[in-house]
C-alpha cells in the first residue's frame, strides 16, 4: 500500500482511488489520491471463487467404519446368494414340468428364435411385444439384455415400415422402456406373484387380449431362455392368431363339432397363449434366479477383496500412529533427563 500526494502518478497494476473530499473550502487545499498497487495476474472481478478442498488421509476410525460396513454388505449379498440357489432348485423343477406341458404348441408356433443377431424379418406388418422382466433388479443383466433387444427390434421394424405396440410384464423392463419407447407401451403387468402359476399365467394372457392381442397380425414374447445355472440366453416367440380363409383357413385336416370351428379357434388361441407365457415365465424365473445368484457371488468377492484392501490401510495408519506415540514418548523422556 502507498500513498502519494499527486494524481498523476501510473504504473501497471494501479488502481487510484479518488480523493476524499476536503473539509477546507479553500482553493489552495490538499487532497490526497491513494493508489494501491497488485500484481499483473491479480484478477479484480467481483466473482467468488470456491475454495479448493484438498483430500487427507483416511483415519483409523474412518477405515474400522468402512470395513464394518464392507462386511455387513458381504453377509448380506452371501445369504442373498443361498437363498437364489435354493430358489434356482425349485425353479428348475417347475421349468422341467412346464416343458412337456408347452410341447403341443411347436408345431402351431414353430420354434423359439434366439435374439442373438436377429433381424426380426420374419415379423408381420403390426406386432405386439410381450418382453417378460422380473419387478426386482440385483441379477444381473437379465433385465437389461431384454430391454436392448425390445429397442432393436422397435427400431429395426421401424426402419422397415412396420408396427409395433408393447405390452411389458415387469417393473424393470416397464421402468428401462417408458423412457424411450412411452408412447407405444399399451399396458404393463407389474408385482407378479412367485412361484408362477398357470393360473397367473391365464390372467396375463386375458390382458394380453384385452389389450387387443387379436388385432394384431402376431404376438411376440421376449424372455429369457434358461441354460444352466451360469448361462442363460435370450430368445423370442411368434405367436399368430387363427385367422384366415380359404387357403389360409387354419386347420383344414381337422373337423370341428359342433359347426363353430370361428368360437374354438377363438378360445384355443386364448389357451396357446396362456401356455406360451407359462413356460416363457418359468424360464425367465429359472434365468433370473440363476443370474442373480452369479450376480451376488461375484459382489462377495468383490466386497471380501475391498476388506483386505482395508485391513492393510488400517494396519498401517494403525502402525504409523503406535510408532508416532512412542517417538513422543521417547521424545518427552529424553527431555525430562536433559
Amino acid at each position: 500500500l502507498m500513498a502519494q500526494n499527486t494524481a498523476e502518478a501510473s504504473t501497471e497494476g494501479a488502481v487510484e482511488l479518488p480523493a476524499a473530499p476536503s473539509d477546507d473550502d479553500t482553493p489552495h487545499a490538499s487532497k490526497t489520491n491513494f493508489v494501491f498497487f497488485f500484481p499483473p495476474s491479480f484478477d479484480l472481478s467481483p466473482s467468488i471463487r470456491p475454495m479448493q478442498q484438498t483430500r487427507g488421509m483416511a483415519t483409523e476410525k474412518q477405515l474400522f467404519t468402512q470395513m464394518q460396513s464392507t462386511k455387513n454388505i458381504q453377509k448380506i449379498t452371501s445369504s442373498m446368494k443361498m437363498v437364489s440357489a435354493a430358489k434356482l432348485k425349485g425353479d428348475e423343477n417347475r421349468l422341467a414340468v412346464a416343458k412337456p406341458f408347452n410341447v403341443w404348441t411347436t408345431p402351431l408356433c414353430g420354434e423359439p428364435i434366439s435374439m442373438e443377431d436377429a433381424t426380426y424379418d420374419d415379423l408381420p406388418q403390426k406386432t405386439l411385444l410381450v418382453p417378460i422382466t422380473s419387478d426386482k433388479g440385483l441379477c444381473g443383466g437379465v433385465n437389461s439384455f431384454i430391454s436392448r433387444g425390445v429397442k432393436e427390434a422397435v427400431r429395426k421394424m421401424q426402419e422397415s415400415g412396420q408396427e409395433c405396440d408393447i405390452v411389458v410384464i415387469g417393473d424393470k423392463g416397464r421402468g428401462q422402456l417408458r423412457r424411450i419407447h412411452g408412447d407405444i407401451i399399451k399396458r404393463s403387468a407389474t408385482e407378479i406373484q412367485s412361484p408362477g402359476t398357470f393360473t397367473l399365467a391365464a390372467a396375463l394372457s386375458a390382458e394380453l387380449v384385452a389389450a387387443g392381442a387379436a388385432d394384431y397380425d402376431a404376438v411376440v414374447i421376449m424372455y429369457n431362455t434358461y441354460v444352466n445355472a451360469a448361462v442363460y440366453k435370450q430368445a423370442y416367440k411368434v405367436i399368430k392368431p387363427f385367422s384366415g380363409e380359404g387357403e389360409d383357413e387354419p386347420m383344414m385336416a381337422y373337423e370341428f363339432e359342433p359347426d363353430t370351428k370361428a368360437e374354438i379357434m377363438v378360445d384355443l388361441y386364448e389357451y396357446l397363449l396362456t401356455s406360451q407365457l407359462f413356460h416363457s415365465f418359468m424360464d425367465g424365473a429359472a434365468s433370473e434366479q440363476s443370474s442373480r445368484m452369479a450376480a451376488m457371488e461375484n459382489a462377495s468377492k468383490n466386497a471380501g477383496e475391498m476388506i483386505e484392501s482395508l485391513s492393510l490401510q488400517y494396519n498401517r495408519a494403525r502402525q504409523a500412529r503406535i510408532t508416532t506415540e512412542l517417538i513422543e514418548i521417547i521424545s518427552g523422556a529424553s527431555a525430562l533427563e536433559g
